[in-house]
């Protein structure tokens, strides 16, 4: 993957994210391969999602989080309550634009 993100583009990803409503949930069975299916395409059309970590996933929440964008090859940019934020950057057409470093 790409370099971390600066906490400014953090911060920039955070606001853009406060709206958005959970569009996955990781379940009972974790990080399934359908889950990062799921995630993939979710990420492709949106950049930036927001994914639920249910109370009976099999890993905590934060370690659930940071296995799943590993394996979207995504940015974690936050982790709140049960909610995570991922971003990855389209590579045709991107729509946000991160600010500098």
């Amino acid at each position: 993957m790409a370099e971390e993100l600066s906490g400014k583009q953090r911060r920039h990803l955070r606001a853009l994210g406060h709206h958005l409503d959970p569009v996955l949930q990781i379940g009972h069975e974790g990080v399934s391969d359908a889950v990062v299916e799921q995630a993939n395409a979710q990420l492709e059309a949106h950049e930036l999602i927001k994914v639920r970590v249910s109370e009976n996933a099999p890993d905590d929440r934060r370690s659930s989080a940071a296995a799943l964008a590993e394996r979207c090859n995504a940015h974690l940019a936050q982790v709140l309550g049960r909610t995570a934020l991922l971003y990855r950057r389209r590579q045709e057409q991107p729509e946000i634009v991160l600010p500098k470093r």
